[in-house]
């Protein structure tokens, strides 16, 4: 490591390697280092990314997440094949499963119409003809049939490479230990470095990091559990596409669904329980006692103020809770499916979900705050990785 960079990027995710693609883009005599606390990348959120690259009508319009999904999910699919990054255009079914969908549904249809390409609007019919598996009951759905599923760890593989070869710096394995923002200086490895602006891309822990540069502490990290089953190779159910139900928009994820992985596997999920801590992958795994505690604190002041119809969530994820509970939710999308026909998975993620301290609400949005030449990348969720190339323009050339 030098003594001074032009540039140092906090976390190598897919936020953090984009962003040090797009200074290298700009001005490609910039010095960059990226730090990742890891021994090596995608260990985390963007290494367990499901892969799906989003359209984006889930996020209203004028919202972060909708400016980037279009744009962010043409560049990444760009980036795939020219650079043989495994993808598969497998086309999105968003199946209403009761009448109580139906006003949803409908503003999902005109978003779809509105932003994407090819969207269209299938008939029962059409749907059994497409999907005979699924739930055909309401006699509609949304198709988006570009929908494109890549593979995570490939593209990661693949920046680093690229980077590397433009002389981008890294360092793992070490955690910043202090900040001086007066002097632009961090110390890392007990080293001292100065910067000229930096990046905080550090996904469970921006929170962390933007308390050590002296800010208000206004934001606590609520880490959400994501698990998955896997579809028996031996069972009889075969489905085409991805499977997605209309979202209950008064709850903040978007329910359990189907992924199908470019090597051909499908997996339903993921499940959303709040985990007691920020990679808690496995059972009481790397939980803080100090840190569970105030995570549960939080989650009961939200259960008991029904604050973003938290009450209402946390009851419906408990029915997940287990494999007959999955199973149940599943069959909303896949009637004929039996407990057989699944089999339990290591595929495991964190949501990185910010709660508001002030407000006790979930930020549902990205977030980028400056501080002076300090730039905090903060909620970076779901789809950060459709949006990545697209959100990494907007905060490097700001």
């Amino acid at each position: 490591m030098k003594d001074y960079y032009d540039n140092i990027i906090i976390g190598g995710g897919i936020v953090g390697l984009s962003i040090a693609r797009e200074i290298i883009k700009t001005d490609h005599n910039s010095s960059v280092l990226l730090v990742e606390k890891e021994n090596m990348l995608g260990m985390h959120a963007s290494g367990r990314n499901s892969g799906v690259l989003h359209s984006g009508i889930y996020y209203p319009d004028g919202s972060t997440k909708a400016k980037h999904c279009q744009n962010g999910s043409t560049e990444m699919y760009d980036f795939c094949i020219n650079n043989n990054v495994e993808n598969k255009k497998i086309g999105k079914i968003i199946l209403p499963i009761n009448e109580k969908d139906d006003e949803y549904f409908n503003i999902l249809h005109t978003r779809a119409k509105n932003r994407v390409n090819n969207a269209e609007l299938l008939d029962k019919k059409q749907l059994n003809e497409i999907e005979p598996n699924i739930n055909s009951r309401m006699g509609k759905a949304i198709y988006l049939p570009n929908t494109v599923v890549v593979n995570s760890i490939s593209v990661i593989r693949k920046l680093y490479d690229f980077l590397l070869s433009k002389k981008v710096e890294f360092e793992f394995g070490g955690a910043i230990s202090s900040v001086d923002p007066a002097r632009s200086i961090i110390t890392l490895k007990q080293k001292k470095i100065q910067y000229g602006k930096i990046y905080n891309c550090s996904g469970q822990h921006t929170d962390k990091v933007y308390k050590q540069f002296g800010l208000e502490e206004k934001y606590v990290m609520m880490p959400i559990r994501g698990s998955y089953y896997k579809l028996n190779t031996k069972s009889n159910i075969r489905l085409n596409h991805l499977i997605y139900p209309v979202p209950d928009h008064k709850i903040p994820f978007l329910g359990i669904h189907t992924l199908n992985t470019v090597n051909g596997e499908t997996y339903f999920g993921p499940s959303a329980m709040p985990a007691l801590g920020r990679e808690q992958y496995k059972y009481l795994e790397t939980v803080d006692s100090i840190e569970a505690f105030n995570i549960v604190r939080n989650l009961s002041k939200l259960y008991i103020k029904d604050i973003n119809n938290f009450r209402k969530y946390a009851n419906s994820e408990i029915k997940n809770f287990g494999k007959r509970g999955f199973v149940s939710s599943i069959r909303n999308l896949v009637p004929s499916i039996k407990q057989h026909d699944i089999d339990y998975s290591d595929k495991v993620g964190i949501r990185a979900q910010l709660l508001n301290k002030k407000t006790l609400e979930f930020e549902m949005d990205f977030l980028v705050e400056r501080q002076d030449n300090v730039v905090h990348v903060l909620n970076a969720v779901s789809p950060a990785f459709t949006c990545s190339f697209s959100m990494a323009k907007t905060i490097v050339c700001h």
